[in-house]
């Protein structure tokens, strides 16, 4: 398929602009910009750093990509900003690249739905079937897991995990690290139960959602020391699949969990 680049858009020779690639009026390209098949850039829209996109995306009207990273550390190294295939990325949103000190890439996953005035900081790592509502914030080395939501204007610390399938309301500060499954809200997040309905939609049946309601209640109702609750969950895990995601969480998970 043919390329089609507005005349008024100002795409560096030496950007990388794969088939079926439109890019809108105004549109800024960089030098080290790879686009992949059939993205739709609009435009006004920004692409710079070292940034990859890859295929079908479609990035709105002033996003601003790739920029340097909001830190004192970083002196333009040449990290990098990836973001995988499918993705919808609407209008003022800020994904900037990594720094040298967080590994030196901030990486979104696929088939993710973000929403306006989203930033995404340096380092953050984001997977898969995501949805980001209107001015969410993640901090860098932020990572969240596959089929996250992420109600409107919620925001993330530094360095905090949000594990699968968790939801977060509107407004909520997370400073801690959110166990799959779970949904929370508040200034300050805290636990309210699993989102079951979100959890039938995605294919998940009746018996494995009892038992993520099971090991829910062994992480926060039974009066159980976390160092005990984490024991009981993975003995579990062994013959019910669906908890395998809390076994990785608990390898991974530094911040202590939200309470």
């Amino acid at each position: 398929m043919a390329i089609n680049i507005h005349a008024t858009a100002i795409v560096d020779k030496n950007a990388v602009i794969h088939d079926g690639v439109e890019i809108g009026a105004y549109a800024f390209i960089g030098p080290n910009v790879e686009i992949g098949e059939n993205t739709q850039v609009m435009h006004h829209a920004s692409i710079v750093g070292h940034t990859k996109i890859g295929k079908r995306n479609k990035i709105y009207q002033f996003a601003s990509l790739g920029e340097a990273p909001q830190d004192k550390k970083y002196k333009d190294e040449p990290t990098q900003l990836i973001i995988g295939d499918d993705n919808s990325i609407r209008e003022f949103c800020t994904l900037n690249v990594g720094t040298v000190q967080g590994g030196g890439i901030t990486s979104i996953g696929n088939n993710n739905w973000i929403m306006a005035y989203v930033h995404i900081a340096h380092d953050c790592i984001v997977g898969n079937n995501i949805i980001f509502a209107n001015s969410v914030a993640l901090a860098g080395h932020v990572t969240v897991k596959d089929w996250v939501i992420l109600g409107g204007a919620a925001a993330v610390h530094q360095f905090c995990i949000l594990g699968e399938h968790s939801m977060m309301a509107a407004m909520t500060g997370v400073s801690q690290d959110v166990p799959p499954y779970v949904m929370a809200f508040g200034y300050r997040a805290e636990p309210k139960g699993i989102n079951v309905e979100g959890l039938k939609r995605r294919g998940f049946s009746l018996p494995q959602i009892e038992n993520i309601k099971q090991a829910y209640k062994i992480l926060y109702r039974n009066g159980l020391a976390f160092s005990e609750a984490k024991g009981y969950i993975t003995d579990l895990a062994d013959s019910q699949s669906e908890l395998e995601v809390f076994v990785e969480f608990f390898k991974q998970q530094t911040r202590g969990i939200i309470r």
